[in-house]
C-alpha cells in the first residue's frame, strides 16, 4: 500500500509520509452498502478521540464540582461537549478533505521558526495529558490492588507494547477494545447512578445554564476548570490523523458521504463521553452534596467514602474499575496522539516500535520524576498542573484548525459552511477566554 500523500498545493515538494502509515486508508467502506453498515464502518475513529474528554484529568474537577455545588455546573459540561463536537467535526472534514493531518499542515504551511514552536507546544501539552492519565491509571491500580503509585505509573510503560500489538492485528481491534473500554465505564457509572439515586428533576434542571454560575467567584472557578480540561489539544491533532484510517475514494460524492458518517460517528461517541462526564458530576452531587459533604476533591477520598455513604460496598470498586479503563484508554490514545505530532512536524521516518517507544518515553519519564518527588501527597496538585500547561497550549490547537478549515483554497467546495465556520470561530475565541482566566486565576492564587 503507497504510504505517501502528494500536495496538490505544491507540486514540488516531495511527496510525505501519510499520517498513522501503518493504519492510513487501512479500513474499506463497502461501496453498496447501506446508510447503518457504512456507519458502522466510519465508526472508529470518533470514539479514540472521545476517551480524550473522560480522562482522569476531568475526574477531579467534576467530583469537586458535584460535591461542592450539586448538579449546577452539569450545565458547563453539556456547553463543553457541544464546543468540542462541533470542532471534532470540523477536524474530520480537514483529515478527510485535505489528507493531512494537523500537525503536518502546521509543518507545510508556517514559517518555520513557528512550526518548531508549535510542536514544543504540542509535545509539552501531551506530556501533560499523560501526566494526568498514568497518574489517575497508577491511582487505580493502587486502590483496587495496593500497587505502590510509582511502580503503577511505570506499569503504564506497556501500553505502548499494547498498541503495537492491537495495530498489528490491525485498526480495528484497537478500536474495539477501546470501544469495549467506553461501555465498561458507562456501565460501572450506571450502576453506581442507580446505587445513589438523584432526583431526576434537579438532574435535568442542572443542564439550564444558571446565572449563579458567573455571580459566584468559586463556581465560575470550577465552571473555568471544566471547560479548560475539555477541549484537549491533542485531540485535534489525533482526529484529522485518525479519520484517515477510511479508504475513503477521490470522487467529491465519497468524501461527502465519508464527512457526513465520520461526523456522525464523532458526535456519537462525544454524546457517550458526555452520559460519562455528567455521570461523574451527578455521583458526587447525590452522593456528597446531598450529604453535606461539599469539600470532596480528591478521587481516593471519594473512593474511600463511596461505599459506606451509598451502602453498596461495589460501589467504590466499581468507581476505581472505571477510573482504571479511562487511564488505560487515554494513555493508549494520547501515545497515537504522541507519534502523530511527532511525525507531522518532525516528518519522522522511523520503525513504528521506536516511534511509539519515543513517544511513551517523552511523557512518561516526567510523570515517573513527578511522582517520585511528591508520591500521593502531590497526586491532586499535579493534576491541577496538567490542565494548566493544557490551557496554555489549547488556543495554539484551535486556532491553526480554524484558520485551515476556513481557508477556501485549502478546502475549496468542502469548505464548511458559514454558520459552522462562525460557530468554530466563536468556540475559539471562547476557549481562549476562559483559559486566559483560568491562567490568570491561578497566577493570582
Amino acid at each position: 500500500m503507497d504510504m505517501t500523500v502528494a500536495d496538490p498545493d505544491r507540486p514540488s515538494r516531495p511527496r510525505l509520509l501519510a499520517s498513522l502509515p501503518e493504519i492510513h486508508h487501512s479500513v474499506r467502506i463497502p461501496a453498496t452498502a447501506g446508510a447503518l453498515r457504512k456507519l458502522l464502518a466510519f465508526a472508529g475513529p470518533g470514539y479514540l478521540v472521545a476517551v480524550g474528554y473522560m480522562d482522569p484529568g476531568n475526574w477531579a474537577t467534576a467530583l469537586a464540582g458535584g460535591s461542592a455545588y450539586g448538579y449546577t455546573l452539569l450545565a458547563v459540561a453539556l456547553t463543553s461537549s457541544l464546543m468540542a463536537m462541533l470542532l471534532q467535526v470540523l477536524c474530520a472534514r480537514l483529515g478527510i478533505v485535505v489528507g493531512r493531518d494537523l500537525a503536518q499542515l502546521c509543518r507545510e504551511r508556517f514559517p518555520k521558526p513557528v512550526a518548531h514552536a508549535l510542536w514544543v507546544l504540542a509535545e509539552i501539552a501531551i506530556v501533560a495529558t499523560d501526566l494526568a492519565e498514568l497518574i489517575g491509571t497508577a491511582i487505580a491500580l493502587q486502590l483496587l490492588f495496593g500497587v505502590p503509585l510509582l511502580i503503577g505509573v511505570l506499569l503504564t510503560a506497556l501500553d505502548a507494547f499494547l498498541i503495537l500489538w492491537l495495530q498489528n492485528k490491525g485498526v480495528r481491534w484497537l478500536e474495539a477494545v477501546i470501544v469495549a473500554m467506553i461501555l465498561l465505564i458507562l456501565a460501572c457509572f450506571a450502576v453506581n447512578i442507580v446505587y445513589s439515586a438523584p432526583e431526576i428533576g434537579a438532574v435535568l434542571r442542572g443542564y439550564i445554564p444558571s446565572v449563579e454560575i458567573v455571580g459566584n467567584p468559586d463556581m465560575l472557578y470550577l465552571a473555568i476548570g471544566i471547560l479548560g480540561a475539555t477541549v484537549m489539544p491533542h485531540n485535534l491533532y489525533l482526529h484529522t490523523a485518525v479519520v484517515q484510517s477510511r479508504a475513503v475514494g477521490p470522487s467529491p460524492e465519497q468524501k461527502r458521504e465519508a464527512i457526513k458518517f465520520a461526523s456522525l460517528d464523532s458526535t456519537i461517541a462525544l454524546t457517550i463521553a458526555l452520559l460519562i462526564n455528567s455521570s461523574i458530576l451527578i455521583l458526587a452531587a447525590a452522593t456528597f452534596h446531598t450529604a453535606g459533604r461539599t469539600d470532596i476533591a480528591e478521587i481516593q477520598e471519594a473512593y474511600q467514602l463511596l461505599s459506606p455513604m451509598l451502602g453498596a460496598g461495589v460501589a467504590a470498586t466499581l468507581f476505581a474499575v472505571a477510573l482504571l479503563a479511562s487511564g488505560i484508554n487515554s494513555t493508549v490514545t494520547a501515545t497515537i496522539a504522541g507519534q502523530v505530532v511527532m511525525q507531522g512536524f518532525l516528518r519522522l521516518t522511523l520503525p513504528m516500535w521506536l516511534t511509539r517507544l519515543l513517544t511513551r518515553l517523552v511523557a512518561i519519564v516526567p510523570a515517573i520524576a513527578v511522582t517520585w518527588l511528591y508520591q500521593e501527597s502531590g497526586t491532586a496538585e499535579l493534576l491541577v498542573l496538567s490542565q494548566v500547561i493544557l490551557s496554555l497550549q489549547l488556543p495554539f490547537a484551535v486556532i491553526p484548525l480554524m484558520l485551515f478549515i476556513s481557508d477556501r483554497k485549502l478546502m475549496g467546495d468542502f469548505r464548511p459552511p458559514a454558520w459552522m465556520i462562525l460557530l468554530g470561530w466563536a468556540c475559539a475565541a471562547l476557549v481562549v477566554t476562559i483559559n486566559v482566566k483560568l491562567l490568570f486565576d491561578m497566577a493570582l492564587g
